[in-house]
């Protein structure tokens, strides 16, 4: 499938020239396209956010939220039609600060849904306040003397909790990306994956060649299924490892331990209501 499928034509992308997410909405439209999904079974899930727009800007199903919930409506779309391809997309700041309750508890329910973190350690829609990966001594026009909190650590975070799939990518590196976008997706079950991503605008500390700098491949010699080495790996701060950290397997997705399908495989949408019930629900809850 050519990636001029998921193209939206001539719109105004309203990201700062340079921008990290600009090789992210290339490579994720060519990774879709190569995995030949197709575009009106797929869904993109944000909330808000320079790294939230992107579902603006390729041709799929979009819900658009509020800020830091993409991922209750990522797992309600995917419980109601399992058949769909549900990807829930935002930066660091909207899924690990807003959002930071719902991405722990997204990972305990394990919804087979693919998690994209556009991470470049700021809040650039808002104009460059820290966000809960900035770096300690991190300063911004807020934190004008420094960030003086420990940066939120998602790989260490999701490894803690057992997810499913954790990997780690870096925008500039679209190859690499890309086959790390094409895994997360074909996972079965809860997948984050965290790109590394410059913000040209408001951190002049994370650049492109910061990141280039600061970061390394995992080679053969990592079993991703070695947990604690996982972990381990998780927690270096000198270089940030690259690739797939962890996954554990044997885990069902949320979807299959769910009761409404353990009788019937039919998706929610395609059942017919029962009104009797429903009014009778209703009536019990006002009564």
């Amino acid at each position: 499938m050519e990636t001029k499928v998921f193209d939206m034509g001539d719109v105004d992308i309203a990201w700062c020239p340079g921008c990290g997410n600009f090789p992210i909405l290339k490579t994720l439209k060519e990774a879709v396209a190569e995995l030949d999904i197709d575009p009106t079974q797929l869904v993109m899930v944000s909330g808000i956010g320079q790294a939230a727009k992107i579902p603006h800007y390729i041709r799929a199903h979009v819900f658009n939220g509020l800020h830091g919930r993409a991922l209750p409506p990522a797992t309600a779309i995917k419980t109601v039609n399992p058949r769909l391809t549900v990807i829930a997309e935002s930066g660091d700041g909207d899924m690990y600060g807003e959002g930071g309750n719902h991405f722990i508890h997204c990972i305990r329910r394990n919804p087979n849904i693919t998690n994209i973190v556009h991470d470049n350690r700021v809040y650039g829609l808002t104009k460059g306040q820290a966000s809960p990966t900035s770096p300690l001594g991190f300063k911004t026009p807020v934190q004008v003397h420094g960030v003086c909190l420990e940066p939120f650590n998602p790989m260490a975070v999701a490894i803690a909790l057992n997810a499913g799939f954790v990997a780690r990518a870096n925008a500039q590196d679209r190859e690499q990306t890309k086959d790390l976008m094409k895994k997360a997706i074909t996972h079965k079950g809860y997948a984050l994956l965290d790109i590394l991503q410059p913000c040209v605008t408001y951190n002049k500390l994370n650049t492109y060649q910061w990141f280039k700098e600061h970061t390394y491949y995992l080679d053969e010699s990592h079993d991703p299924r070695d947990r604690m080495a996982a972990f381990q790996r998780a927690t270096e701060t000198e270089k940030l490892p690259l690739g797939v950290l962890y996954l554990s397997p044997n885990k069902p997705p949320f979807e299959d331990n769910t009761n409404v399908y353990r009788e019937d495989s039919r998706a929610l949408f395609e059942r017919e209501v029962d009104v009797e019930k429903l009014r009778g629900l209703m009536e019990s809850l006002v009564s």
